[in-house]
């Protein structure tokens, strides 16, 4: 199985460096791995849909129009990965995460959330559908790497 490219997507929480410690420890290891995530400038993801389609009068369809011009891309980028990595931060609600955990889950993907352990109440419901719950970006890639090569 280590012939091939997988492709891992990295969704929910921006504000810290998760992503960049995944990535290096992927880089690290030699693995043969695809990173994906959603867009993960703030600006660029809220206001999307009125920059491509054009203003709103009201927030909520401002809102509206650029989560679904997002989903255009998380649920492609999902339909294609072959891991989804969920990240809960714990000072912001990610409810984006949430919902790709749902898309992932209904995709039959494999999911991986990592979270700090203070979380592991309130997700629950989404940790029962992940078939690993880590606690470090460290932790997911020794996850990818056990699931390529089988190694430790």
């Amino acid at each position: 199985m280590t012939d091939r490219i997988w492709s891992v997507y990295l969704s929910g929480e921006i504000h810290t460096d998760w992503r960049e410690r995944i990535a290096k420890g992927v880089s690290d290891e030699n693995l043969p791995v695809d990173l994906l995530s959603p867009v993960t400038v703030h600006e660029t993801s809220d206001m999307c849909g009125v920059e491509i389609l054009g203003a709103e009068d009201q927030a909520f369809w401002q809102d509206h129009k650029g989560a679904s011009v997002n989903a255009l891309r998380t649920r492609t980028l999902i339909h294609r990965a072959d891991i989804v990595v969920v990240r809960f931060g714990d000072k912001y609600k990610q409810w984006n995460a949430a919902f790709d955990a749902g898309v992932a889950s209904a995709l039959n993907k494999p999911i991986i959330t990592l979270h700090d352990p203070s979380l592991t109440h309130p997700l629950k419901e989404v940790d029962a559908s992940a078939l690993a719950v880590a606690k470090t970006p460290e932790q997911v890639v020794r996850l990818i790497k056990y699931a390529i090569k089988g190694e430790l």
